[in-house]
C-alpha cells in the first residue's frame, strides 16, 4: 500500500501522539509499505520547536528506512492557552495544505489523518475525493468535546456548531478509529456506524519496557534518593488535562514520610506553576523528559506510578503512558470516577481514586509505600495485562488488516474491532 499519514505530531517527539504516529510508520515502512508523512516541526511536549527544526521553513527528510518525512511552517506558542492553540493549529492546517495537494501526482491508496487537529479534515477529505482514494481519521483525543469539558472554550451556540460540524465530517471519512472502548463508544453517539468504526489502542513495546532490577536503577543516585526509598514517579507531559496540580498537594501532606519521594518527570505549560507549588518540598524532584533509550530505567525506578487526570477529561482521552506504567510492572495509582473506562483498567492493575481529592490520593500512596507485597502483586497484574493486550506488533498488525480491508473494500465490511479489553 501507498499511506499518506497527516500527523501534526510526529518522531522525535518522545510523548504522546507524535509518538505513536511516529512508531507506526516506521512499523508499516518496515513491513514493506510506502509511507509518507506531513507532520510539523517538532515541538511537544515543550512547546518549543527542537533545535536543528524550523518554525518557519518547509523541510523535506528521508529516514534510513526509506520514510519521507515533510515538515509544514508552524507557529508554536510558548503558553499554548485557548486562542493560540486555535491560532497554532489553524498555522498548521494552512501551511501543510500545499504539501497535501503536492501528493497527487503520487496518488497514494488511503490517506490516514491523526486528531489533533480536526481542522485539517476538510482538506483531507476534498482530497481524498478528487483522488478517489479511501480517507481513515484516527482520534487520539476528542478535541471538540476536551476544549468545552476543560473550560477552554465556551457558549451554548459556539459548543452546538462545532458539534455539527464534527459530526458532519466524521461521517465523510470511510473508516474511523480510536484508542479505547469508551472512546469508541463516543464515536459510535456521533454518528459513526459499524461498518467504518475501529478500536485501534495506543500500545507499548513488551520487549523494550520491561521490569528492571533496582541494581541498574542510575536514576536513584542521580537524584540522591536511598535505595529503599519508596518512588512515586509521574512521567508524562505537564498540561491542563493531567491535573497534575494534585500531586504538588498530595506531596505536601506526605512531607512527613521521609521514605516516601515524588519524582515528576515531564515538560509543558502547567510544569513552571508545578515547581512553585512543590518549592520547599525536599523529597519532591523534578527531570526534563528523558531520552527513549533510558525509558526503561526510569519507570523502573518507580515503585509506585500516578497518574492524575481531571474529571472532565474522562472518556475524551485515554493516556498513553498507562501502556507503559503497566509495562514496567510496577504498581498504578490512577484518578478516575467509577464507570470510566480508565477506572475500569486499572482497577485490577492499581488503585482507583478520586479526581481533584489530594487527601485519598495521599493516603492511597501512604498504603501501598507500606505494602510491598502489594505492589508487587499489582505490578505483575499490570505486567500481564501488558503481554497479554498491548503489544506493539500484535496491535499494528491487526492495524495492518483492517488498513488493507478498506483500501480493499467501499466501507460495506465490519471492521474487525481490537479487543475491547485495551485502554
Amino acid at each position: 500500500m501507498k499511506i499518506l499519514l497527516y500527523s501534526m505530531n510526529f518522531a522525535p517527539e518522545l510523548a504522546g501522539i507524535g509518538k505513536y504516529s511516529g512508531e507506526m510508520a516506521d512499523w508499516l515502512q518496515a513491513r514493506g509499505h510506502d509511507v509518507r508523512v506531513i507532520a510539523a516541526p517538532p515541538f511537544f511536549p515543550h512547546w518549543a520547536v527542537f533545535e536543528g527544526h524550523s518554525a518557519w521553513a518547509y523541510r523535506k527528510t528521508t529516514g534510513r528506512n526509506g520514510l519521507t518525512v515533510w515538515r509544514a511552517p508552524t507557529w508554536v506558542p510558548s503558553q499554548p492557552r485557548a486562542l493560540a492553540r486555535v491560532a497554532h493549529l489553524c498555522s498548521f492546517m494552512l501551511s501543510s495544505m500545499p504539501l497535501l495537494l503536492a501528493q497527487a501526482r503520487w496518488k497514494p491508496d488511503l490517506v490516514f489523518v491523526v486528531e489533533p487537529p480536526l481542522f485539517c479534515a476538510p482538506a483531507v477529505l476534498c482530497f481524498a475525493k478528487l483522488l478517489g482514494i479511501r480517507s481513515w481519521l484516527h482520534i487520539q483525543d476528542f478535541e471538540v468535546d476536551a476544549a468545552f469539558g476543560l473550560g477552554l472554550v465556551r457558549g451554548a451556540g459556539v459548543r452546538r456548531v462545532a458539534l455539527s460540524l464534527e459530526r458532519w465530517l466524521l461521517a465523510r471519512f470511510d473508516r474511523v478509529s480510536t484508542i479505547s472502548a469508551a472512546m469508541v463508544d463516543k464515536a459510535r453517539s456521533k454518528g459513526i456506524g459499524e461498518g467504518r468504526l475501529v478500536l485501534f489502542p495506543n500500545w507499548v513495546d513488551v520487549s523494550a519496557i520491561r521490569p528492571a532490577p533496582r541494581a541498574a536503577d542510575g536514576y536513584r543516585a542521580e537524584l540522591g534518593i536511598a535505595p529503599d526509598a519508596v518512588v512515586v514517579l509521574y512521567a508524562g507531559s505537564l498540561g491542563a488535562k493531567q491535573g497534575i496540580e494534585l500531586l504538588a498537594e498530595a506531596a505536601g501532606l506526605l512531607a512527613d514520610r521521609r521514605n516516601i519521594h515524588f519524582v515528576i518527570c515531564g515538560n509543558g505549560p502547567s510544569r513552571a506553576p508545578l515547581m512553585s507549588a512543590c518549592a520547599g518540598l525536599d523529597r519532591v524532584h523534578f527531570l526534563d523528559l528523558q531520552p527513549a533509550e533510558r525509558l526503561n530505567e526510569l519507570l523502573g525506578m518507580a515503585d509506585i506510578h500516578v497518574l492524575p487526570q481531571r474529571a472532565d477529561a474522562a472518556d475524551l482521552v485515554m493516556p498513553s503512558k498507562l501502556a507503559g506504567m503497566f509495562a514496567s510492572g510496577k504498581a498504578v495509582i490512577a484518578t478516575a470516577h467509577p464507570g470510566t473506562e480508565l477506572a475500569r483498567v486499572v482497577a485490577d492493575r492499581g488503585f482507583v481514586v478520586p479526581p481533584s481529592d489530594a487527601a485519598v490520593l495521599a493516603d492511597a500512596i501512604a498504603q501501598l509505600a507500606c505494602s510491598p507485597g502489594l505492589r508487587q502483586a499489582l505490578g505483575a497484574a499490570g505486567r500481564a495485562f501488558a503481554l497479554a493486550e498491548l503489544d506493539q506488533d500484535a496491535i499494528l498488525s491487526r492495524l495492518e488488516q483492517e488498513l488493507l480491508r478498506c483500501v480493499a473494500d467501499r466501507g460495506t465490511a465490519t471492521p474487525t474491532p481490537l479487543r475491547e479489553s485495551q485502554p
